[in-house]
């Protein structure tokens, strides 16, 4: 699918990433672009995501750690899909992360202490309409690499009023929150640690998104090495019970 670069092409990424996204994470810790890929474009992305939702493709989001005795269901409620965008039909979202991707490298050194060099896959997210949303958390409490958290809206006529489904951020430090409407062609940018725990307020609408995150080369590179000796660990003890 040939994608139609006119908009994009109007958009000085370099000078967005500098002038705007970075000021904004330092000074207060979030951002966003809307129409960010313009109507053509996002309507390529919506459709395949609807897609996706409509062929039952999409599994319930898991929740880290032991939840013993509460229901998942009331704690997180979305659908997800972790895509590469190098999929058959995917090539509007494809376009859509490479456009993402260099942003975040005009950001450059830019971004404190955080060096990065590699990201997620793409999490497609529904949240079906039934009331369901995402209890507050934090994406990144434990310093899994994780440093920069980035959501793509996909919700036409949405109306929060009557639809619900607001992100809330909870901004470290801060007597105040704020409140991120999940609008379509909306580009949401934020730290991932505590920082900024947020939550995503009950939905009472098909409510789609999809989110990337950003990995510190540093943290994520210590983090794998924890990972790699717990399993390593978990072997020895496998061995040592054997008897």
């Amino acid at each position: 699918m040939k994608m139609p670069l006119g908009h994009i092409m109007r958009l000085d990424l370099e000078r967005i990433a500098l002038d705007y996204i970075v000021p904004c994470l330092h000074d207060i810790g979030f951002c966003y672009l809307d129409n960010f890929l313009g109507d053509l474009v996002g309507d390529c992305v919506l459709e395949r995501v609807k897609q996706m939702h409509y062929n039952g493709e999409l599994q319930d989001g898991q929740l880290a750690g032991k939840r013993n005795g509460i229901s998942k269901r009331h704690l997180r409620g979305d659908q997800i899909k972790w895509i590469a965008g190098t999929e058959e039909g995917c090539e509007a979202i494809n376009f859509l992360l490479s456009l993402i991707d260099r942003l975040v490298m005009y950001c450059g050194n830019r971004l404190g202490k955080y060096y990065v060099k590699e990201r997620s896959k793409a999490m497609v997210a529904c949240y079906p309409g039934n009331g369901t949303g995402y209890v507050r958390h934090v994406d990144n409490p434990n310093g899994d690499g994780r440093c920069i958290t980035c959501i793509y809206y996909l919700n036409k006529n949405w109306d929060s009023k009557l639809h619900g489904g607001i992100l809330r951020i909870f901004p470290e430090g801060k007597s105040y929150v704020a409140d991120v409407e999940p609008l379509f062609d909306r580009l949401l940018f934020f730290w991932s640690d505590r920082r900024n725990p947020h939550e995503v307020q009950p939905s009472y609408a098909t409510r789609y998104a999809m989110t990337v995150w950003y990995f510190d080369a540093e943290e994520r590179a210590e983090a794998k090495k924890k990972f790699r000796n717990l399993v390593d660990a978990g072997k020895t003890e496998a061995v040592l019970n054997e008897d």
